[in-house]
């Protein structure tokens, strides 16, 4: 009778035959993988505040991140040229910093701030982190030395 289950158990299914996927091997390391993924993410997203709780770092390298005070935007960034109020329907009052880089008499590059009440949500600028630059000016053409003959 116990052969008889053996020899059942071996027909059905072998370890061969299972998807390589479906081998527990695999799915135990494609779930640690997705584990320790989600988990950088939670601390790439609240390490830097607890590296820098005050943002004192960020400020002395004139950079913004979210969650800072407008003061601390204001002592990172200056003031912006026009900031937009407005209230959403429960009353939490929402404004839109505009600051204004001027990389040359005709070209202009905006940087765009968004706070709920005291806090920074978030924003978008050109550049990865730092502000724009002005561009480098080409060098100057070479002349041609007369010869004196």
């Amino acid at each position: 009778m116990s052969t008889a289950s053996t020899e059942q158990t071996t027909a059905g299914i072998t370890p061969s035959d299972t998807p390589f996927l479906c081998q527990r091997p695999v799915r135990l390391a494609i779930y640690a993988f997705f584990a320790l993924f989600l988990l950088g993410m939670l601390a790439f997203r609240f390490l830097p505040h607890v590296l820098d709780p005050t943002f004192e770092k960020h400020i002395a390298k004139g950079e913004v991140m979210v969650g800072m005070t407008k003061q601390q935007v204001l002592e990172a960034w200056g003031s912006p040229y026009t900031i937009n109020v407005s209230y959403t329907k429960d009353g939490t009052r929402r404004e839109e910093w505009i600051f204004e880089d001027w990389i040359s008499s005709s070209e202009i590059k905006h940087r765009y701030l968004y706070f709920e009440e005291d806090a920074l949500e978030g924003g978008w600028y050109y550049g990865a982190r730092e502000r724009p630059r002005l561009k480098d000016t080409p060098p100057p053409a070479p002349t041609m030395k007369k010869s004196g003959l």
